[in-house]
């Protein structure tokens, strides 16, 4: 009762006009998340050739220009909201950007632009956040095998579905929908596989940086590092999963190293949920390497206990 009653006195404190703005960006959210998915089937209807009344899609247009209008009118609430506090033009945008989209939304989107960018960092042979005097450590050997055969797969399919929709005389429009979306689908994977191979874990006299691709990103200062082993786990769930204080970030259910922290520090997962770790697990491609580029990155006369056991 006390929370309720604090988020009243919270909101009654508030400006009606703030108020009446945290309404609207909830109402654009709501109609974002109903309505793309009806109008995305509207739209393979359409290019199949199924015929559809004409007050429908009069209809669905109608909401779907309704749901542009709420979402126009709650950004520019917001842009001129801000604008009014004092905020640069720049500065207001994001602020729409924020507000309008969860945060979750956010970080998928920010994740196809990352992932994007590491398939042109790939081509180049670059790598991302790897600096002078740092140690990158590869991750990507326990996957290669199952990655690869997905993409064979995929272009399997691709090729497949294309025959077949030609030989039951599915309308041209449909049949290039279709193979738009397959060839984003094998974009999509190879674009991930890149930003495996070009955001690898580093090690610097710094931090000890583990990461998984564009979706996990966690800097550990070096003096949170209390001791540092190298383990054998077969058996972790998932990919990026936190269990009590443990974080374990696997690569094909595989973990082999490991790092006590002297203090609990923020993880943020994937879809932006936070917690407290104080152990982390997570693999590399060559343990050994990696724990003796911890022993040798030193910060001052601060040492890491580096050591190997077997779990």
């Amino acid at each position: 009762m006390t929370g309720q009653g604090d988020t009243a006195e919270r909101r009654r404190a508030e400006p009606p006009g703030a108020v009446r703005v945290d309404r609207l960006v909830r109402l654009a959210r709501g109609v974002l998340y109903s309505l793309i998915p009806a109008e995305l089937l509207l739209l393979v209807l359409l290019l199949s050739g199924v015929p559809l009344p004409g007050p429908l899609v009069v209809v669905a247009e109608f909401l779907v220009a309704t749901a542009l209008g709420v979402e126009l009118l709650a950004g520019y609430r917001l842009f001129r909201d801000a604008r009014r506090a004092g905020t640069s033009r720049r500065a207001a945008l994001w602020t729409v950007y924020d507000r309008l989209l969860p945060e979750p939304v956010r970080r998928i989107m920010s994740f196809d632009v990352k992932n994007l960018v590491s398939l042109a960092l790939w081509v180049s042979g670059r790598r991302h956040g790897v600096p002078r005097g740092g140690t990158a450590v590869p991750y990507t050997g326990a996957q290669t095998g199952m990655t690869t055969v997905l993409l064979i797969v995929m272009v399997i399919e691709l090729v497949a579905v294309e025959i077949l929709l030609r030989g039951l005389g599915a309308p041209v429009a449909l049949r290039t929908l279709l193979v738009v979306v397959e060839a984003y689908g094998i974009l999509t994977v190879l674009a991930v596989v890149a930003a495996i191979v070009t955001r690898p874990h580093v090690i610097t006299p710094d931090e000890v940086r583990i990461r998984y691709g564009a979706f996990f990103d966690l800097r550990v200062p070096r003096h949170l590092v209390g001791e540092a082993r190298r383990i054998r786990r077969y058996d972790e769930s998932g990919t990026i999963r936190v269990t009590g204080e443990q974080l374990a970030v696997a690569v094909g259910a595989q973990t082999n190293l490991l790092l006590e922290l002297t203090a609990p520090m923020t993880a943020v997962r994937p879809l932006g949920r936070r917690a407290e770790v104080r152990t982390v697990r997570f693999f590399a491609d060559d343990p050994a390497a990696a724990l003796a580029a911890l022993g040798s990155h030193l910060a001052g006369d601060t040492r890491a206990d580096v050591g190997e056991r077997t779990h």
